[in-house]
């Protein structure tokens, strides 16, 4: 199981501090909530924040467009850093979007991920399978930190696992959204391979120490 902390639940005024934490507790990965208060209700950071952590940190970024129209700032944070793109299926409004949205990221050289929101079916995402990196499940509502897992993505996440090996697919499964070491056997068992964990870590008096906790937790 990876671990991506997700750094919309990080102490802003600390945040160069904080990853420089994470990356001395060993971890590799972060993950970049972007909100423009249209596609969800929150507004968060855009392109100059990815690129100046980008000067920060060796870290892969994992950056989850929650926004409307991705495939216009696609470049954008791309140039800024961002090793993965990942966008919404709710935010495409037709077929020949999507496939746009799918042939710029792979023109740009990144990894290409699709997010499924709450109330979407894994069943939604079928035909992009063969096309993707990642499939990251939402396991709360977009747009806010700090809320309750739903149970019912664990559901989600075994129909995707069974997807990826029905079709012989090499896709990874990511599940962001109340992740905590309450919770995060059950996801191993469900078949993620990634977890996006925000409070759970940054809420803690020493982010490293959450991580490496969360890291050697259980895996069942």
């Amino acid at each position: 199981m990876i671990i991506s902390p997700s750094i919309l639940s990080a102490d802003f005024a600390r945040l160069g501090e904080q990853i420089a934490i994470l990356e001395a507790a060993g971890c590799t990965c972060l993950h970049l909530d972007v909100m423009d208060g249209r596609f969800v209700p929150n507004i968060s950071f855009g392109v100059p924040v990815v690129a100046s952590l980008r000067h920060a940190t060796t870290m892969s970024f994992y950056t989850h467009l929650m926004i409307r129209d991705p495939l216009k700032f696609t470049a954008a944070f791309s140039a800024a850093g961002s090793d993965a793109i990942i966008f919404h299926i709710e935010a495409c409004p037709n077929p020949e979007y999507t496939r746009a949205l799918f042939a710029e990221i792979k023109r740009l050289g990144r990894k290409c991920g699709v997010a499924l929101n709450p109330e979407t079916p894994a069943q939604a995402m079928v035909e992009l399978l063969p096309h993707i990196d990642h499939a990251l499940v939402m396991s709360v509502m977009p747009g806010f930190g700090g809320q309750s897992f739903i149970r019912e993505s664990l559901e989600k996440i075994s129909i995707l696992r069974e997807y990826r090996t029905g079709l012989g697919l090499r896709f990874e499964i990511g599940v962001d959204g109340g992740v905590t070491a309450d919770n995060l056997g059950d996801l191993v068992l469900a078949g993620a391979d990634r977890a996006v964990v925000g409070s759970a870590i940054f809420a803690k008096e020493d982010p490293g120490a959450a991580f490496a906790a969360l890291m050697a937790g259980p895996r069942h």
